[in-house]
């Protein structure tokens, strides 16, 4: 059977309900996600699935690896600075295998359009773990329209050279995209993995009409004055019409029926975010902080309108291109993640997956185990029943002080496996309760 081609989603910041197929109300210019929608109904939707991490750059080491992310020194920063002191020291090393590499040396054309945020050159970069291509930022964040990052420098490449474009982002993305998938078309015996990782709907709140307010914000991309429910909604649209695009593209070259198109988010919802009915969001253990949607559409392989209750990690998900791929991962870094190939068969074929997070942003912990879940934050211990309780509001810890105790442990054992958090990690929470009330 010929091996199916990979596209990769990634939206940065996106909540849990803010898409129409989960739940998310109309804006006040209709509907919010169509396309995405309409991928789902097309394929599959995953109603309990997490992010590793509820904050940017550590998942994302978990999506390129397979593996837990605490696992490698520079995801313990919460998130990864632009600081050019983290330069050198502070990246995903170049000699670890990722997914791009080893679907690269199994023959697959590789390519990252979007957000890396895993190290700056010249030590690390797209390039330099497995990518073949790349167009897009290095850094956390950057404006819509100047493309500087949260320092005021520009931060937008081809390969590893600077470019300047004057286009909405969000735009350029899509459109880089999907001439990807036309020069694909020309070579339809070689498969590939396309990583599209959007900046949107991370701040700064710019839709493609802000183009003045870009150039008033200076180079300051934290924007805690602005924004708006409308102006976030509308800044997911802009990216929803993006893979309208590219999904109208992958039919138009016959490329449909072969290609698994994933979808989901770094982390949790931010500060405009619908996370109902989760509470918390971004730099949480919470629900809200850590579940997030995954979309899976595959013709040939998945049944349109499934969904399933599987519960898994984004690097589940690197396991199971690996799998559906049929390419092993390196021996000596075995994954963590498990694949849900069986399941995209199968939206029936749940099985048990147990979820472990930590945090050092307020001494946070969390296990997810059927539909159980324990928690810590700072020094207070919690007991959730999930199947009951998705707000996290009835403590059942007093209660089944024996069910606390064993969830407890477990998750000790597995952080016993983990690298220490050293203590020069940083934490970079950009907004508190002076900025804005607590969520």
């Amino acid at each position: 059977m010929t091996r199916p081609n990979f596209i990769f989603i990634v939206a940065d910041d996106l909540g849990y309900a803010d898409l129409g197929c989960y739940g998310g109300r109309d804006a006040s210019f209709g509907p919010v996600s169509p396309h995405l929608d309409a991928m789902a109904s097309e394929g599959m939707r995953f109603t309990q699935g997490y992010a590793n991490s509820s904050v940017c750059s550590p998942t994302r080491f978990a999506l390129m690896t397979g593996r837990y992310q605490y696992r490698l020194r520079a995801a313990a920063e919460e998130p990864m600075r632009s600081d050019p002191i983290t330069r050198a020291t502070l990246g995903l090393p170049p000699e670890h295998p990722t997914l791009p590499s080893l679907l690269r040396n199994a023959g697959y054309r590789t390519a990252l359009i979007g957000k890396w945020h895993l190290g700056f050159l010249p030590h690390f970069g797209p390039l330099k773990s497995g990518y073949q291509q790349f167009f897009g930022a290095m850094a956390g964040g950057l404006d819509y329209f100047t493309h500087m990052d949260s320092r005021g420098n520009p931060d937008l490449w081809e390969g590893e050279t600077p470019q300047h474009h004057d286009a909405y982002l969000t735009d350029l993305l899509s459109e880089r995209a999907r001439l990807f998938l036309e020069h694909a078309a020309r070579t339809p015996d070689e498969p590939f993995l396309l990583s599209l990782h959007y900046t949107a709907p991370h701040w700064p709140w710019e839709t493609r009409e802000d183009r003045a307010l870009a150039h008033q914000l200076g180079g300051q991309i934290y924007h805690m004055d602005g924004g708006n429910i409308d102006t976030y909604r509308r800044m997911i649209h802009h990216m929803d019409e993006g893979i309208g695009q590219l999904m109208a593209a992958l039919k138009v070259h016959g490329l449909d029926e072969n290609t698994l198109v994933v979808f989901t988010s770094d982390n949790g919802g931010e500060r405009f975010s619908d996370n109902w009915p989760l509470v918390g969001g971004k730099m949480d253990l919470t629900e809200g902080g850590i579940r997030v949607p995954w979309i899976a559409r595959w013709p040939r392989r998945v049944a349109p309108g499934s969904v399933t209750h599987q519960h898994c990690l984004s690097m589940d998900w690197t396991a199971t291109l690996l799998d559906a791929a049929g390419v092993a991962c390196d021996p000596a870094y075995p994954l963590d993640g498990k694949s849900m190939l069986p399941v995209l068969k199968n939206p029936a074929a749940c099985f048990e997956r147990p979820m472990y997070w930590r945090m050092n942003h307020r001494s946070q912990r969390a296990l997810r185990s059927g539909a159980w879940k324990y928690l810590k934050v700072d020094e207070h211990e919690y007991l959730f029943d999930l199947s009951s309780d998705e707000r996290e509001r009835a403590n059942l810890a007093a209660r089944d002080p024996d069910q606390l105790s064993r969830m407890r442990a477990d998750w000790e054992d597995w952080h016993a496996d983990m690298l220490p958090i050293p203590a020069e990690a940083t934490i970079s929470p950009v907004y508190g309760l002076a900025d804005m009330p607590q969520r």
